[in-house]
Formats: structure tokens, sequence, C-alpha cells
């Protein structure tokens, strides 16, 4: 019984989406829920699995082809079971009496054919013209010299060029020792790239900075960190001060929550904030929702479930979807400062930046203290430099009395 393999249902934010990576090839058996392929939107990548057990009868679209919802992905036969390798069938029918010669020549085989490709060098066009040295590098290696841009005299194809193109795993025909490779960008890269460009060009875009003295949050996460992981089951780290902070402030600078829409400002009654992952595709910022009525211990186990999904590839449309304002922490990298870019349609962003311990005065007296720069960027459109300023004043006042926040004051 043939079973259909179709792209899923997709939002109406997304209209198709590009065929990343099958998993399977036809002819491989597979088993009911194992990913097949992998599907790249503007946002997610998303896993489609196998509906059934059976044989991969067909793929009907190649790596790199753009589909749509609904559309015809394979065609699965199910329940039937996967062709044995055709050397191991020579091996069963050979007649008993030649089994002892049969047998060596089909192992033999298998392992011609799986041995990596690098141990059997294809054959190299024409050496003629090359010294010894990368005469013998050039056969040796299967490199053909005509593919390889020579650094030598007059453009001579040298040892040391082959030895190059060989390592760059071939890339470009500029091998040599200045090798070049064309990649397309992908679908969250190139979208990435289009929100940008939107924010600088559609967004009056401004950067306020200030200056936190984390020293008492520090000394509370060390105080009761412990004891909040054993009633929590997870530890308690600094996204989650600043994520209440933030939503704190919000409530009292409604504004900086705000969005245009035309010529209209819509107000957020709810801080829905966009946390920042880095992923090895590009940044996504998936959105943790009212985080104005959560505790601490929601607020991480939210953020983790995030960056978890984030790494394994999992996070859905809906978990990006949304979101008034947003966090991010160039400071996991190194960052001492930045102007970080206002996500659209949201009309500020938070940056955090990392922890250094430097010389302050306190009381009039010189002390170190472990102390972070934060910024605000946001649309001058809507959000003015007294309001921009007062909340990251405010957001200051509550990190460094961390008892404030506790109590929403």
């Amino acid at each position: 019984m043939a079973t259909e393999v179709k792209v899923p249902v997709l939002p109406e934010s997304v209209s198709d989406a590009t065929i990343a990576s099958w998993h399977k090839k036809a002819g491989d058996a597979v088993k009911r829920d194992e990913n097949l392929v992998d599907l790249e939107t503007d946002k997610v990548v998303l896993e489609v699995p196998s509906p059934v057990d059976g044989v991969l009868k067909e793929i009907k679209f190649p790596e790199g082809a753009t589909v749509t919802s609904q559309q015809l992905l394979a065609i699965i036969e199910e329940g039937a079971a996967a062709p044995a390798p055709a050397a191991d069938k020579q091996a069963e029918a050979a007649p008993a009496a030649g089994a002892q010669e049969v047998v060596p020549r089909a192992k033999a085989a298998r392992e011609e054919a799986a041995a990596p490709a690098s141990t059997k060098p294809s054959p190299v066009a024409s050496t003629e013209g090359l010294p010894p040295g990368a005469r013998f590098t050039a056969v040796s290696e299967g490199i053909d010299p005509a593919n390889v841009e020579g650094t030598g005299r007059k453009g001579a194809v040298t040892k040391e060029d082959l030895v190059n193109y060989g390592r760059s795993g071939g890339a470009g025909k500029a091998g040599g020792a200045r090798p070049e490779e064309r990649v397309p960008m992908t679908r969250i890269r190139a979208r990435i790239a289009e929100r940008l460009m939107q924010s600088k060009n559609s967004i009056a875009m401004l950067t306020s900075f200030n200056e936190v003295n984390l020293g008492k949050v520090m000394a509370m996460r060390k105080e009761l960190g412990e004891s909040f992981e054993k009633a929590n089951g997870i530890k308690l780290g600094f996204m989650s001060f600043f994520a209440k902070a933030a939503a704190n402030a919000l409530q009292r600078y409604p504004v900086v929550n705000a969005s245009v829409d035309g010529n209209d400002v819509i107000y957020h009654g709810y801080a829905d904030i966009s946390i920042a992952v880095s992923t090895e595709k590009g940044l996504v910022t998936p959105v943790l929702r009212s985080v104005e009525r959560q505790g601490f211990a929601e607020i991480e186990k939210g953020i983790a479930e995030f960056a978890k999904k984030a790494r394994d590839g999992k996070l859905a449309l809906e978990d990006l979807q949304g979101g008034t304002f947003t966090i991010t922490n160039g400071g996991t990298f190194g960052s001492l400062m930045s102007t970080p870019i206002v996500n659209p349609p949201q009309s500020a962003i938070l940056g955090m930046h990392a922890i250094k311990e430097r010389a302050i005065v306190e009381n009039g007296v010189v002390i170190a203290a472990p102390m972070m720069y934060i910024a605000l960027s946001y649309d001058h459109r809507i959000i003015d430099g007294k309001d921009a300023v007062q909340f990251l004043v405010d957001i200051k006042n509550q990190l460094e009395n961390p008892s404030r926040m506790l109590l929403g004051m």
C-alpha cells in the first residue's frame, strides 16, 4: 500500500519552504516517526517524519527545491522491506562447492565500494610540464592541475599549490594559497538580512547607554542559587533578572512596549519578551509570553526550553511569532558594548554585555565592582529620549536593588 508524504500545512506568514536535506534515499527502509527530510522556511527548519513503516519508494523533489503547503514530497510503500544488497545476494546464490572463492570476492567488492573516495584518486588529465614533486602529488592525490591556480613562476602550478588545493577540499578554481568557496545563503539567513535592512530603512533608531553594578544580583545568586535549584530543578541565571526587570519597567513605560502600525501606535498591556538565541543557522528570537505574570523559576525554565529547542533545531513557528520587546546578550560572546538593532514591528531592544570588574566610587570610596554596560536601541518616532533614559534607569535601579524587583517596585 502506497502512502503519500506531503509538506506540512504552513502558516499564513510562510508561503513556501526549501528542501534543506533528505535523510533517506529512494529504496531505504524507514520507520514510523523517523525524520525523512528537513524543510527550511524563513524562520525555522521543519522536520517531516515518516507516517508509516515501510520503504521510501520515490522522492518527488531534490534538495534545494522550493515546495508549498501540502505538496507531495515522497511516496512510501507501507510494510515493504528494503532490498538486500546485490553483493550479499550473489554470495548467497553461489554453489556450495565454490563458496570459498565467491565469498571472498563478494567481501572484496563490498570493501572496495565502502572505501572512502579519497583513497581512490581519480585519474589526472595531464601532468605534462609539472615539476617532479608536483607531478607525484597530482597523481597520488588525484588532483587535476587544470583546476588549480598556480602561484609559481609565470603561473606554474607548484607542489604547494596542489597540497593547499587538496586541503581546502578543492574549493573554487583558485585553490593555491587563496581558496574561495561560493555558498548560497540559507533561507533563515536571507530572512535575517531582509529584516535587518527593513529595520535600518524604516525606523528612526537611536541608542542610549547606562551601566549597572551587578554586585547584589551576584550575591543573591551565590546565597540562594543552591536552594533555588533544589526547589525548582533549574539554576538561577542572570537572564531571569533582566527579563523580570524589563517586564516591570515596560508596565511603567508602556510606550517602550508599543509598536507602530501605519499612523497608529499600538500599546500592549502584556510583556511578550523575545529572547535572542544564537544558532548555527543564525539568530532566532523565541518569545516568552506574559513575563510580567511569571516568577523567576518560570522564566528560567522557559529560557532553558527555548535554548534546547534552538540547539536541536526544534523551534516551532509559534515560538517565534509575536513579541513586544527583545533582550539580546552579546556578553556571552565577550562583547563589552554594542548598539543592538530593533526587531520590527517592535519599538525597542535591550542589549546586555560582558560583566567586567571595574573600579567605581561608592559612598566616597573607590571599590572594585562587577559592572555591565546596558544599551537600549529604540524607535525615535514614538519613544522620546527622556522615556528611553528613564526606562534604562528603571532597569538599573531594579538590578542594583533586587529586593525592589521582587516587590514590583
